[in-house]
C-alpha cells in the first residue's frame, strides 16, 4: 500500500484530504506541526507527498528544494495559487505535479496514480492495486472482483472489506479486526451490517463463480 503525506496547513482541507485517500486505500499521515518539517518527512518516509505552498513559517516552494537536497519523493502541490508562474516556481523547485484548490477529487486521485506510476515509487515488488488469490482477481482502481471473463462491481464499503481478506490471504481475519478497519476509514458498521456486506460480497462472488472464495471460520472470523 502506497503512503502518503500530507503538508497542509488548513485544517478543514487536511482532513478532507486525509478521507479521501484513505477511502481510495491509502496509508496516510498528515504534518500538523510546522516547525520541524524536514525531520517528519524523513521519519514518516512517504512515497508521496501533497504539498501546499502557502505555510506557516516557510513556503512549500522553499519546503520543496530542502526535500530535494537528500530525497527524490515524489511531490504534488496542492495550492490555491493558480498564477502560471506559481506553477513554474514549483517545477523548478523539484515538484512532480501541480494542482490548484478547489481541486476536483477524481482528477487528484488520477494524478497521484500517475504520479506514482511515472516516477516508479513504489514500497510494495507487485502491483499495490491489484491482488489475484485462487484466480481471482480484486482491482482497486475500479473497484471490481474479476474471474475469468466475468467481473463484478464492489460498493465503497464492500471494496474495503475485500482489500482487508485479499491482502491478508491465507490468514484468518476476525470480524472485529473488518469493523475497526472500517471504522478507522470513516466507514461505521456494527456487527450486523458486516454481515449483511459479507452476504452481498459472496453474491457477487457467485456472479463470478467464486462463490467458495470466501470461508467462514465460526467464532474466529474469514478466510480466503
Amino acid at each position: 500500500m502506497y503512503h502518503i503525506l500530507i503538508i497542509e496547513d488548513d485544517p478543514d482541507i487536511r482532513a478532507e484530504l486525509k478521507l479521501l485517500l484513505e477511502n481510495a486505500l491509502y496509508q496516510v499521515d498528515a504534518i500538523i506541526d510546522f516547525t520541524k518539517v524536514i525531520p517528519q518527512i524523513q521519519n514518516a518516509s512517504p512515497d508521496l507527498i501533497l504539498l501546499d505552498i502557502q505555510l506557516p513559517g516557510n513556503s512549500g516552494l522553499n519546503l520543496c528544494q530542502e526535500i530535494r537536497r537528500t530525497s527524490e519523493v515524489p511531490i504534488i502541490f496542492v495550492t490555491g495559487l493558480n498564477n502560471p508562474m506559481d506553477e513554474l516556481n514549483g517545477m523548478m523547485m523539484g515538484g512532480d505535479d501541480y494542482i490548484t484548490k478547489p481541486y476536483h477529487a477524481p482528477l487528484l486521485l488520477a494524478r497521484i496514480a500517475a504520479v506514482l506510476k511515472r516516477t516508479g515509487h513504489k514500497n510494495e515488488v507487485d502491483d499495490p492495486y491489484q491482488f489475484v488469490w485462487k484466480g481471482c482477481e480484486l482491482n482497486l482502481l475500479d473497484g471490481t472482483l474479476k474471474h475469468g471473463e466475468l467481473s463484478t462491481e464492489l460498493t465503497k464499503n464492500e471494496l474495503r472489506i475485500c482489500y482487508n481478506l485479499f491482502s491478508r490471504a491465507g490468514q484468518i481475519v476476525s470480524r472485529e479486526d473488518l469493523i475497526d478497519d472500517l471504522w478507522d476509514n470513516q466507514i461505521f458498521i456494527d456487527d450486523n451490517t458486516l454481515s449483511v456486506h459479507i452476504t452481498r460480497i459472496r453474491s457477487k462472488l457467485k456472479e463470478i463463480g467464486m462463490e467458495h472464495l470466501i470461508q467462514t471460520r465460526r467464532g474466529q472470523g474469514y478466510l480466503i
